[in-house]
């Protein structure tokens, strides 16, 4: 329970209760056996006190109270310390799933009350199924505890049952085969008295996968009798986990109940055990949603050239409008169109006429299949407009180099402007500029990285490490620039007689 304040959590605030379960005797030995050891019995007693405020054998609201009664009867005193014991308490409960805490504001209304959720314990095999639960029970009381624990919750298999290799096949009738409903007419008194009369959730229900609402009777209806997987999908019927991934597969992949039981029906999605392997059904869902993308993908295109060939025809002797560029939207002729037309008439075409002929202009024969395909589909099935269609034709081809002409880089740039919801000519031009700028500032980055790094490897070849060399640094004599016209006769004939001293001729 999340309280910033205490003060908006104190005996005087109301709350009510709602639970729709009823405990049983063993739903008692779980919580006196399991829970209690984890998280104590003071919480334990909140949670039956909670239980009680509902009259046994019913289920759904309990009346509003004042909290007052809450701390009366579980013997705390009106002040701040058993606010906050009591928070801990109902923390504890919230933490293992036993309670839902929810703050239920009035609206035009200062004044809130709690609501307090109550779950059911889990049965035994659930919870040993639960990990991290059974390693806080594992923690409180012991491993052999635990192991004591779980073998009391279950009674053994006859060891008849055991030994012998026995052959099982499930006889069971579903419902669909006994029972026939009268699904045509609806008994619409009958839905509104059971609406009404029910205990209905007013409050935001718990966080649940979303789900595309196809009842196991629709699937079992539909399966094939014959089929290897059969028992495995029967016993569907009670394992609500099973049917709620299967809803919310269905769900995410836009699958209907045709294709739910193709999937079902596939060898690998059961294990020998019988449980649904999810990953294996989801991927196959997949695979199943991109084939149906990429044929309807197909199918919309050839539509669309259909109609667009019926327009043309039917359009061939009206006018078209035409769209003027302002000035500050120009973008410069590329070099494959230079000397064919001037800066206006350039944009006028780029504002005006289709991507297919503004294609075929940067291209002296056919235009490559690739690129065709490419453009084709963002008209068709991005829904991009015919002007930012040749803006980008502009960017990818006229702009740049022809190694970067790429699919990938096609697609990169679409998705780019899809985000960012470039759905005008002038928002694709002004898209263009600043993808410019980022470039040139790369570029310059990576000038100044590359002269950076070559001036430090000069450094470090002429140098030692750190900078410092360490070489001894020798005088190097300096040419003057003085000639021997300078000399005077007199020192000329000393250095002579120097000489021939030092060659013992002196």
């Amino acid at each position: 329970m999340r309280i910033g304040n205490l003060l908006q959590y104190t005996e005087n605030h109301r709350y009510y209760i709602f639970r729709d379960f009823s405990l049983s005797s063993l739903d008692y030995k779980m919580l006196s056996l399991i829970y209690q050891p984890m998280i104590g019995a003071f919480s334990i007693a909140l949670y039956q006190q909670l239980y009680h405020g509902i009259a046994e054998g019913t289920s759904g609201y309990s009346t509003i109270e004042t909290q007052r009664k809450l701390f009366l009867g579980l013997g705390l005193e009106m002040n701040e310390k058993s606010r906050k014991y009591l928070i801990d308490q109902a923390s504890r409960l919230e933490a293992v799933g036993l309670l839902q805490t929810s703050r239920v504001g009035v609206p035009d209304q200062a004044d809130i009350m709690y609501e307090y959720e109550l779950s059911q314990p889990m049965s035994p095999s659930e919870f040993f199924r639960n990990q991290h639960l059974t390693l806080l029970l594992r923690d409180k009381i012991g491993k052999y505890a635990v192991i004591s624990l779980r073998e009391s919750f279950g009674a053994q298999e006859p060891d008849e049952l055991v030994n012998s290799q026995l052959s099982k096949e499930n006889i069971s009738v579903p419902f669909y085969e006994l029972f026939q409903l009268n699904t045509h007419s609806i008994d619409q008194e009958l839905e509104q008295a059971l609406t009404e009369v029910a205990p209905t959730r007013q409050a935001a229900p718990r966080a649940q996968l979303e789900t595309a609402g196809i009842p196991y009777g629709e699937i079992i209806l539909r399966f094939p009798r014959n089929s290897a997987n059969r028992s495995f999908v029967e016993r569907m019927r009670g394992n609500n986990e099973q049917l709620a991934q299967v809803n919310y597969i269905a769900y995410k992949y836009n699958l209907s109940v045709a294709d739910i039981c193709r999937l079902l029906d596939e060898d690998g999605i059961f294990a020998s055990s019988g449980e649904l392997i999810v990953d294996e059904i989801q991927l196959r869902a997949n695979q199943l949603y991109r084939q149906d993308k990429k044929r309807e993908g197909d199918r919309q295109r050839t539509l669309a050239r259909v109609q667009a060939a019926t327009e043309q025809a039917n359009d061939s002797e009206e006018e078209l409008v035409e769209f003027g560029v302002q000035e500050e939207y120009y973008l410069l002729v590329p070099s494959q169109l230079a000397g064919r037309c001037d800066v206006q008439q350039y944009n006028m075409l780029m504002r005006n006429e289709p991507h297919t002929r503004f294609l075929q202009r940067f291209f002296p024969g056919a235009v490559p299949d690739w690129i065709e395909r490419s453009f084709e589909r963002i008209d068709l099935n991005y829904k991009l407009p015919a002007p930012v269609i040749n803006v980008l034709i502009h960017y990818v081809i006229g702009m740049n180099d022809a190694q970067r002409v790429t699919k990938t880089f096609v697609e990169a740039v679409v998705s780019n402007m899809l985000v960012k919801q470039v759905d005008t000519f002038e928002k694709a031009v002004l898209y263009v500029r600043e993808q410019a700028e980022v470039e040139a500032d790369k570029e310059r980055r990576s000038a100044r990285a590359a002269s950076g790094q070559t001036g430090a490897k000069g450094n470090t070849r002429n140098g030692a490490r750190g900078g410092i060399s360490r070489k001894p640094s020798i005088p190097i004599v300096q040419d003057e620039g003085k000639d021997d016209a300078a000399i005077s006769p007199e020192k000329l004939e000393q250095m002579r007689q120097l000489a021939r001293k030092l060659d013992g001729k002196g």
